[in-house]
C-alpha cells in the first residue's frame, strides 16, 4: 500500500447521458426515461436562472440596490438548492443529471442575457421571463409525470419548483410596480 494518490486517472463513461439504469422503484423504464429528460431540461434552466440571479446580484444599482442585492442573493441560494434537488431526483430515477455548464447551455430554454449591465427593470423583467419559462415547463412536466405514475417527480415539481418560483416571481414583480406619486 502507498499513501501516494493515483493522479490523472481516466476511464470510459460508465453510464451515458440520456440513459437510465434499472432501479427497483416501481416505475417503468419509459416513465423514468421521460422524467429524467424533463428534469434535466428543468435542471439546466434552473442552473441558468441561478447564474442570472448572481449576475444581477452583482450588478444591481440605484436607490434600492442594497435591498435588491440581498433579495437577489436569497433567490439565487434558493435556486441553487433546487439545482441539487433536481439533480438528485434524476439520480434517484437512474438517470444522469446534466452537470457541465456547457452541456446545460445546449439544452436550456432560458435566453442568454447580454454580457454587460442592464437597467434594474430590465434585469427584473429578464428574471421574471426566466421564471415563466421554468414554471411553464415544470407545470407541464408535473402533469405528464403524474399521468405516468411518477408521484415523486410530480410532487417535487409542484411542491418545490413551482412554489419556489411563484413566490420569487411575486417578490420580483413587486419591484416593478410604479410607486404612487405624493404631493
Amino acid at each position: 500500500m502507498s499513501t501516494q494518490p493515483r493522479l490523472h486517472q481516466h476511464d470510459p463513461e460508465i453510464q451515458s447521458f440520456g440513459t437510465v439504469t434499472q432501479l427497483p422503484i416501481a416505475l417503468s423504464h419509459d416513465a423514468r426515461q421521460y422524467a429524467c429528460q424533463r428534469l434535466n431540461r428543468l435542471l439546466a434552466d434552473t442552473h441558468f436562472l441561478y447564474a442570472l440571479y448572481k449576475k444581477h446580484h452583482w450588478n444591481v444599482h440605484g436607490p434600492t440596490s442594497y435591498q435588491l442585492h440581498l433579495l437577489l442573493d436569497k433567490h439565487a441560494r434558493e435556486q441553487l438548492d433546487l439545482v441539487d434537488v433536481l439533480a438528485e431526483r434524476v439520480r434517484t430515477l437512474g438517470g444522469v443529471p446534466v452537470g457541465d455548464p456547457r452541456h446545460a447551455a445546449e439544452i436550456t430554454g432560458v435566453p442568454r442575457p447580454p454580457d454587460g449591465v442592464e437597467s434594474v427593470p430590465a434585469m427584473l423583467s429578464r428574471l421574471l421571463d426566466a421564471h415563466e419559462t421554468i414554471l411553464t415547463e415544470a407545470r407541464d412536466a408535473a402533469g405528464r409525470t403524474a399521468q405516468l405514475g411518477d408521484d415523486g417527480t410530480q410532487d417535487l415539481l409542484v411542491s418545490q419548483v413551482v412554489r419556489t418560483g411563484e413566490t420569487q416571481v411575486w417578490f420580483l414583480a413587486e419591484h416593478l410596480v410604479a410607486a404612487p406619486r405624493t404631493g
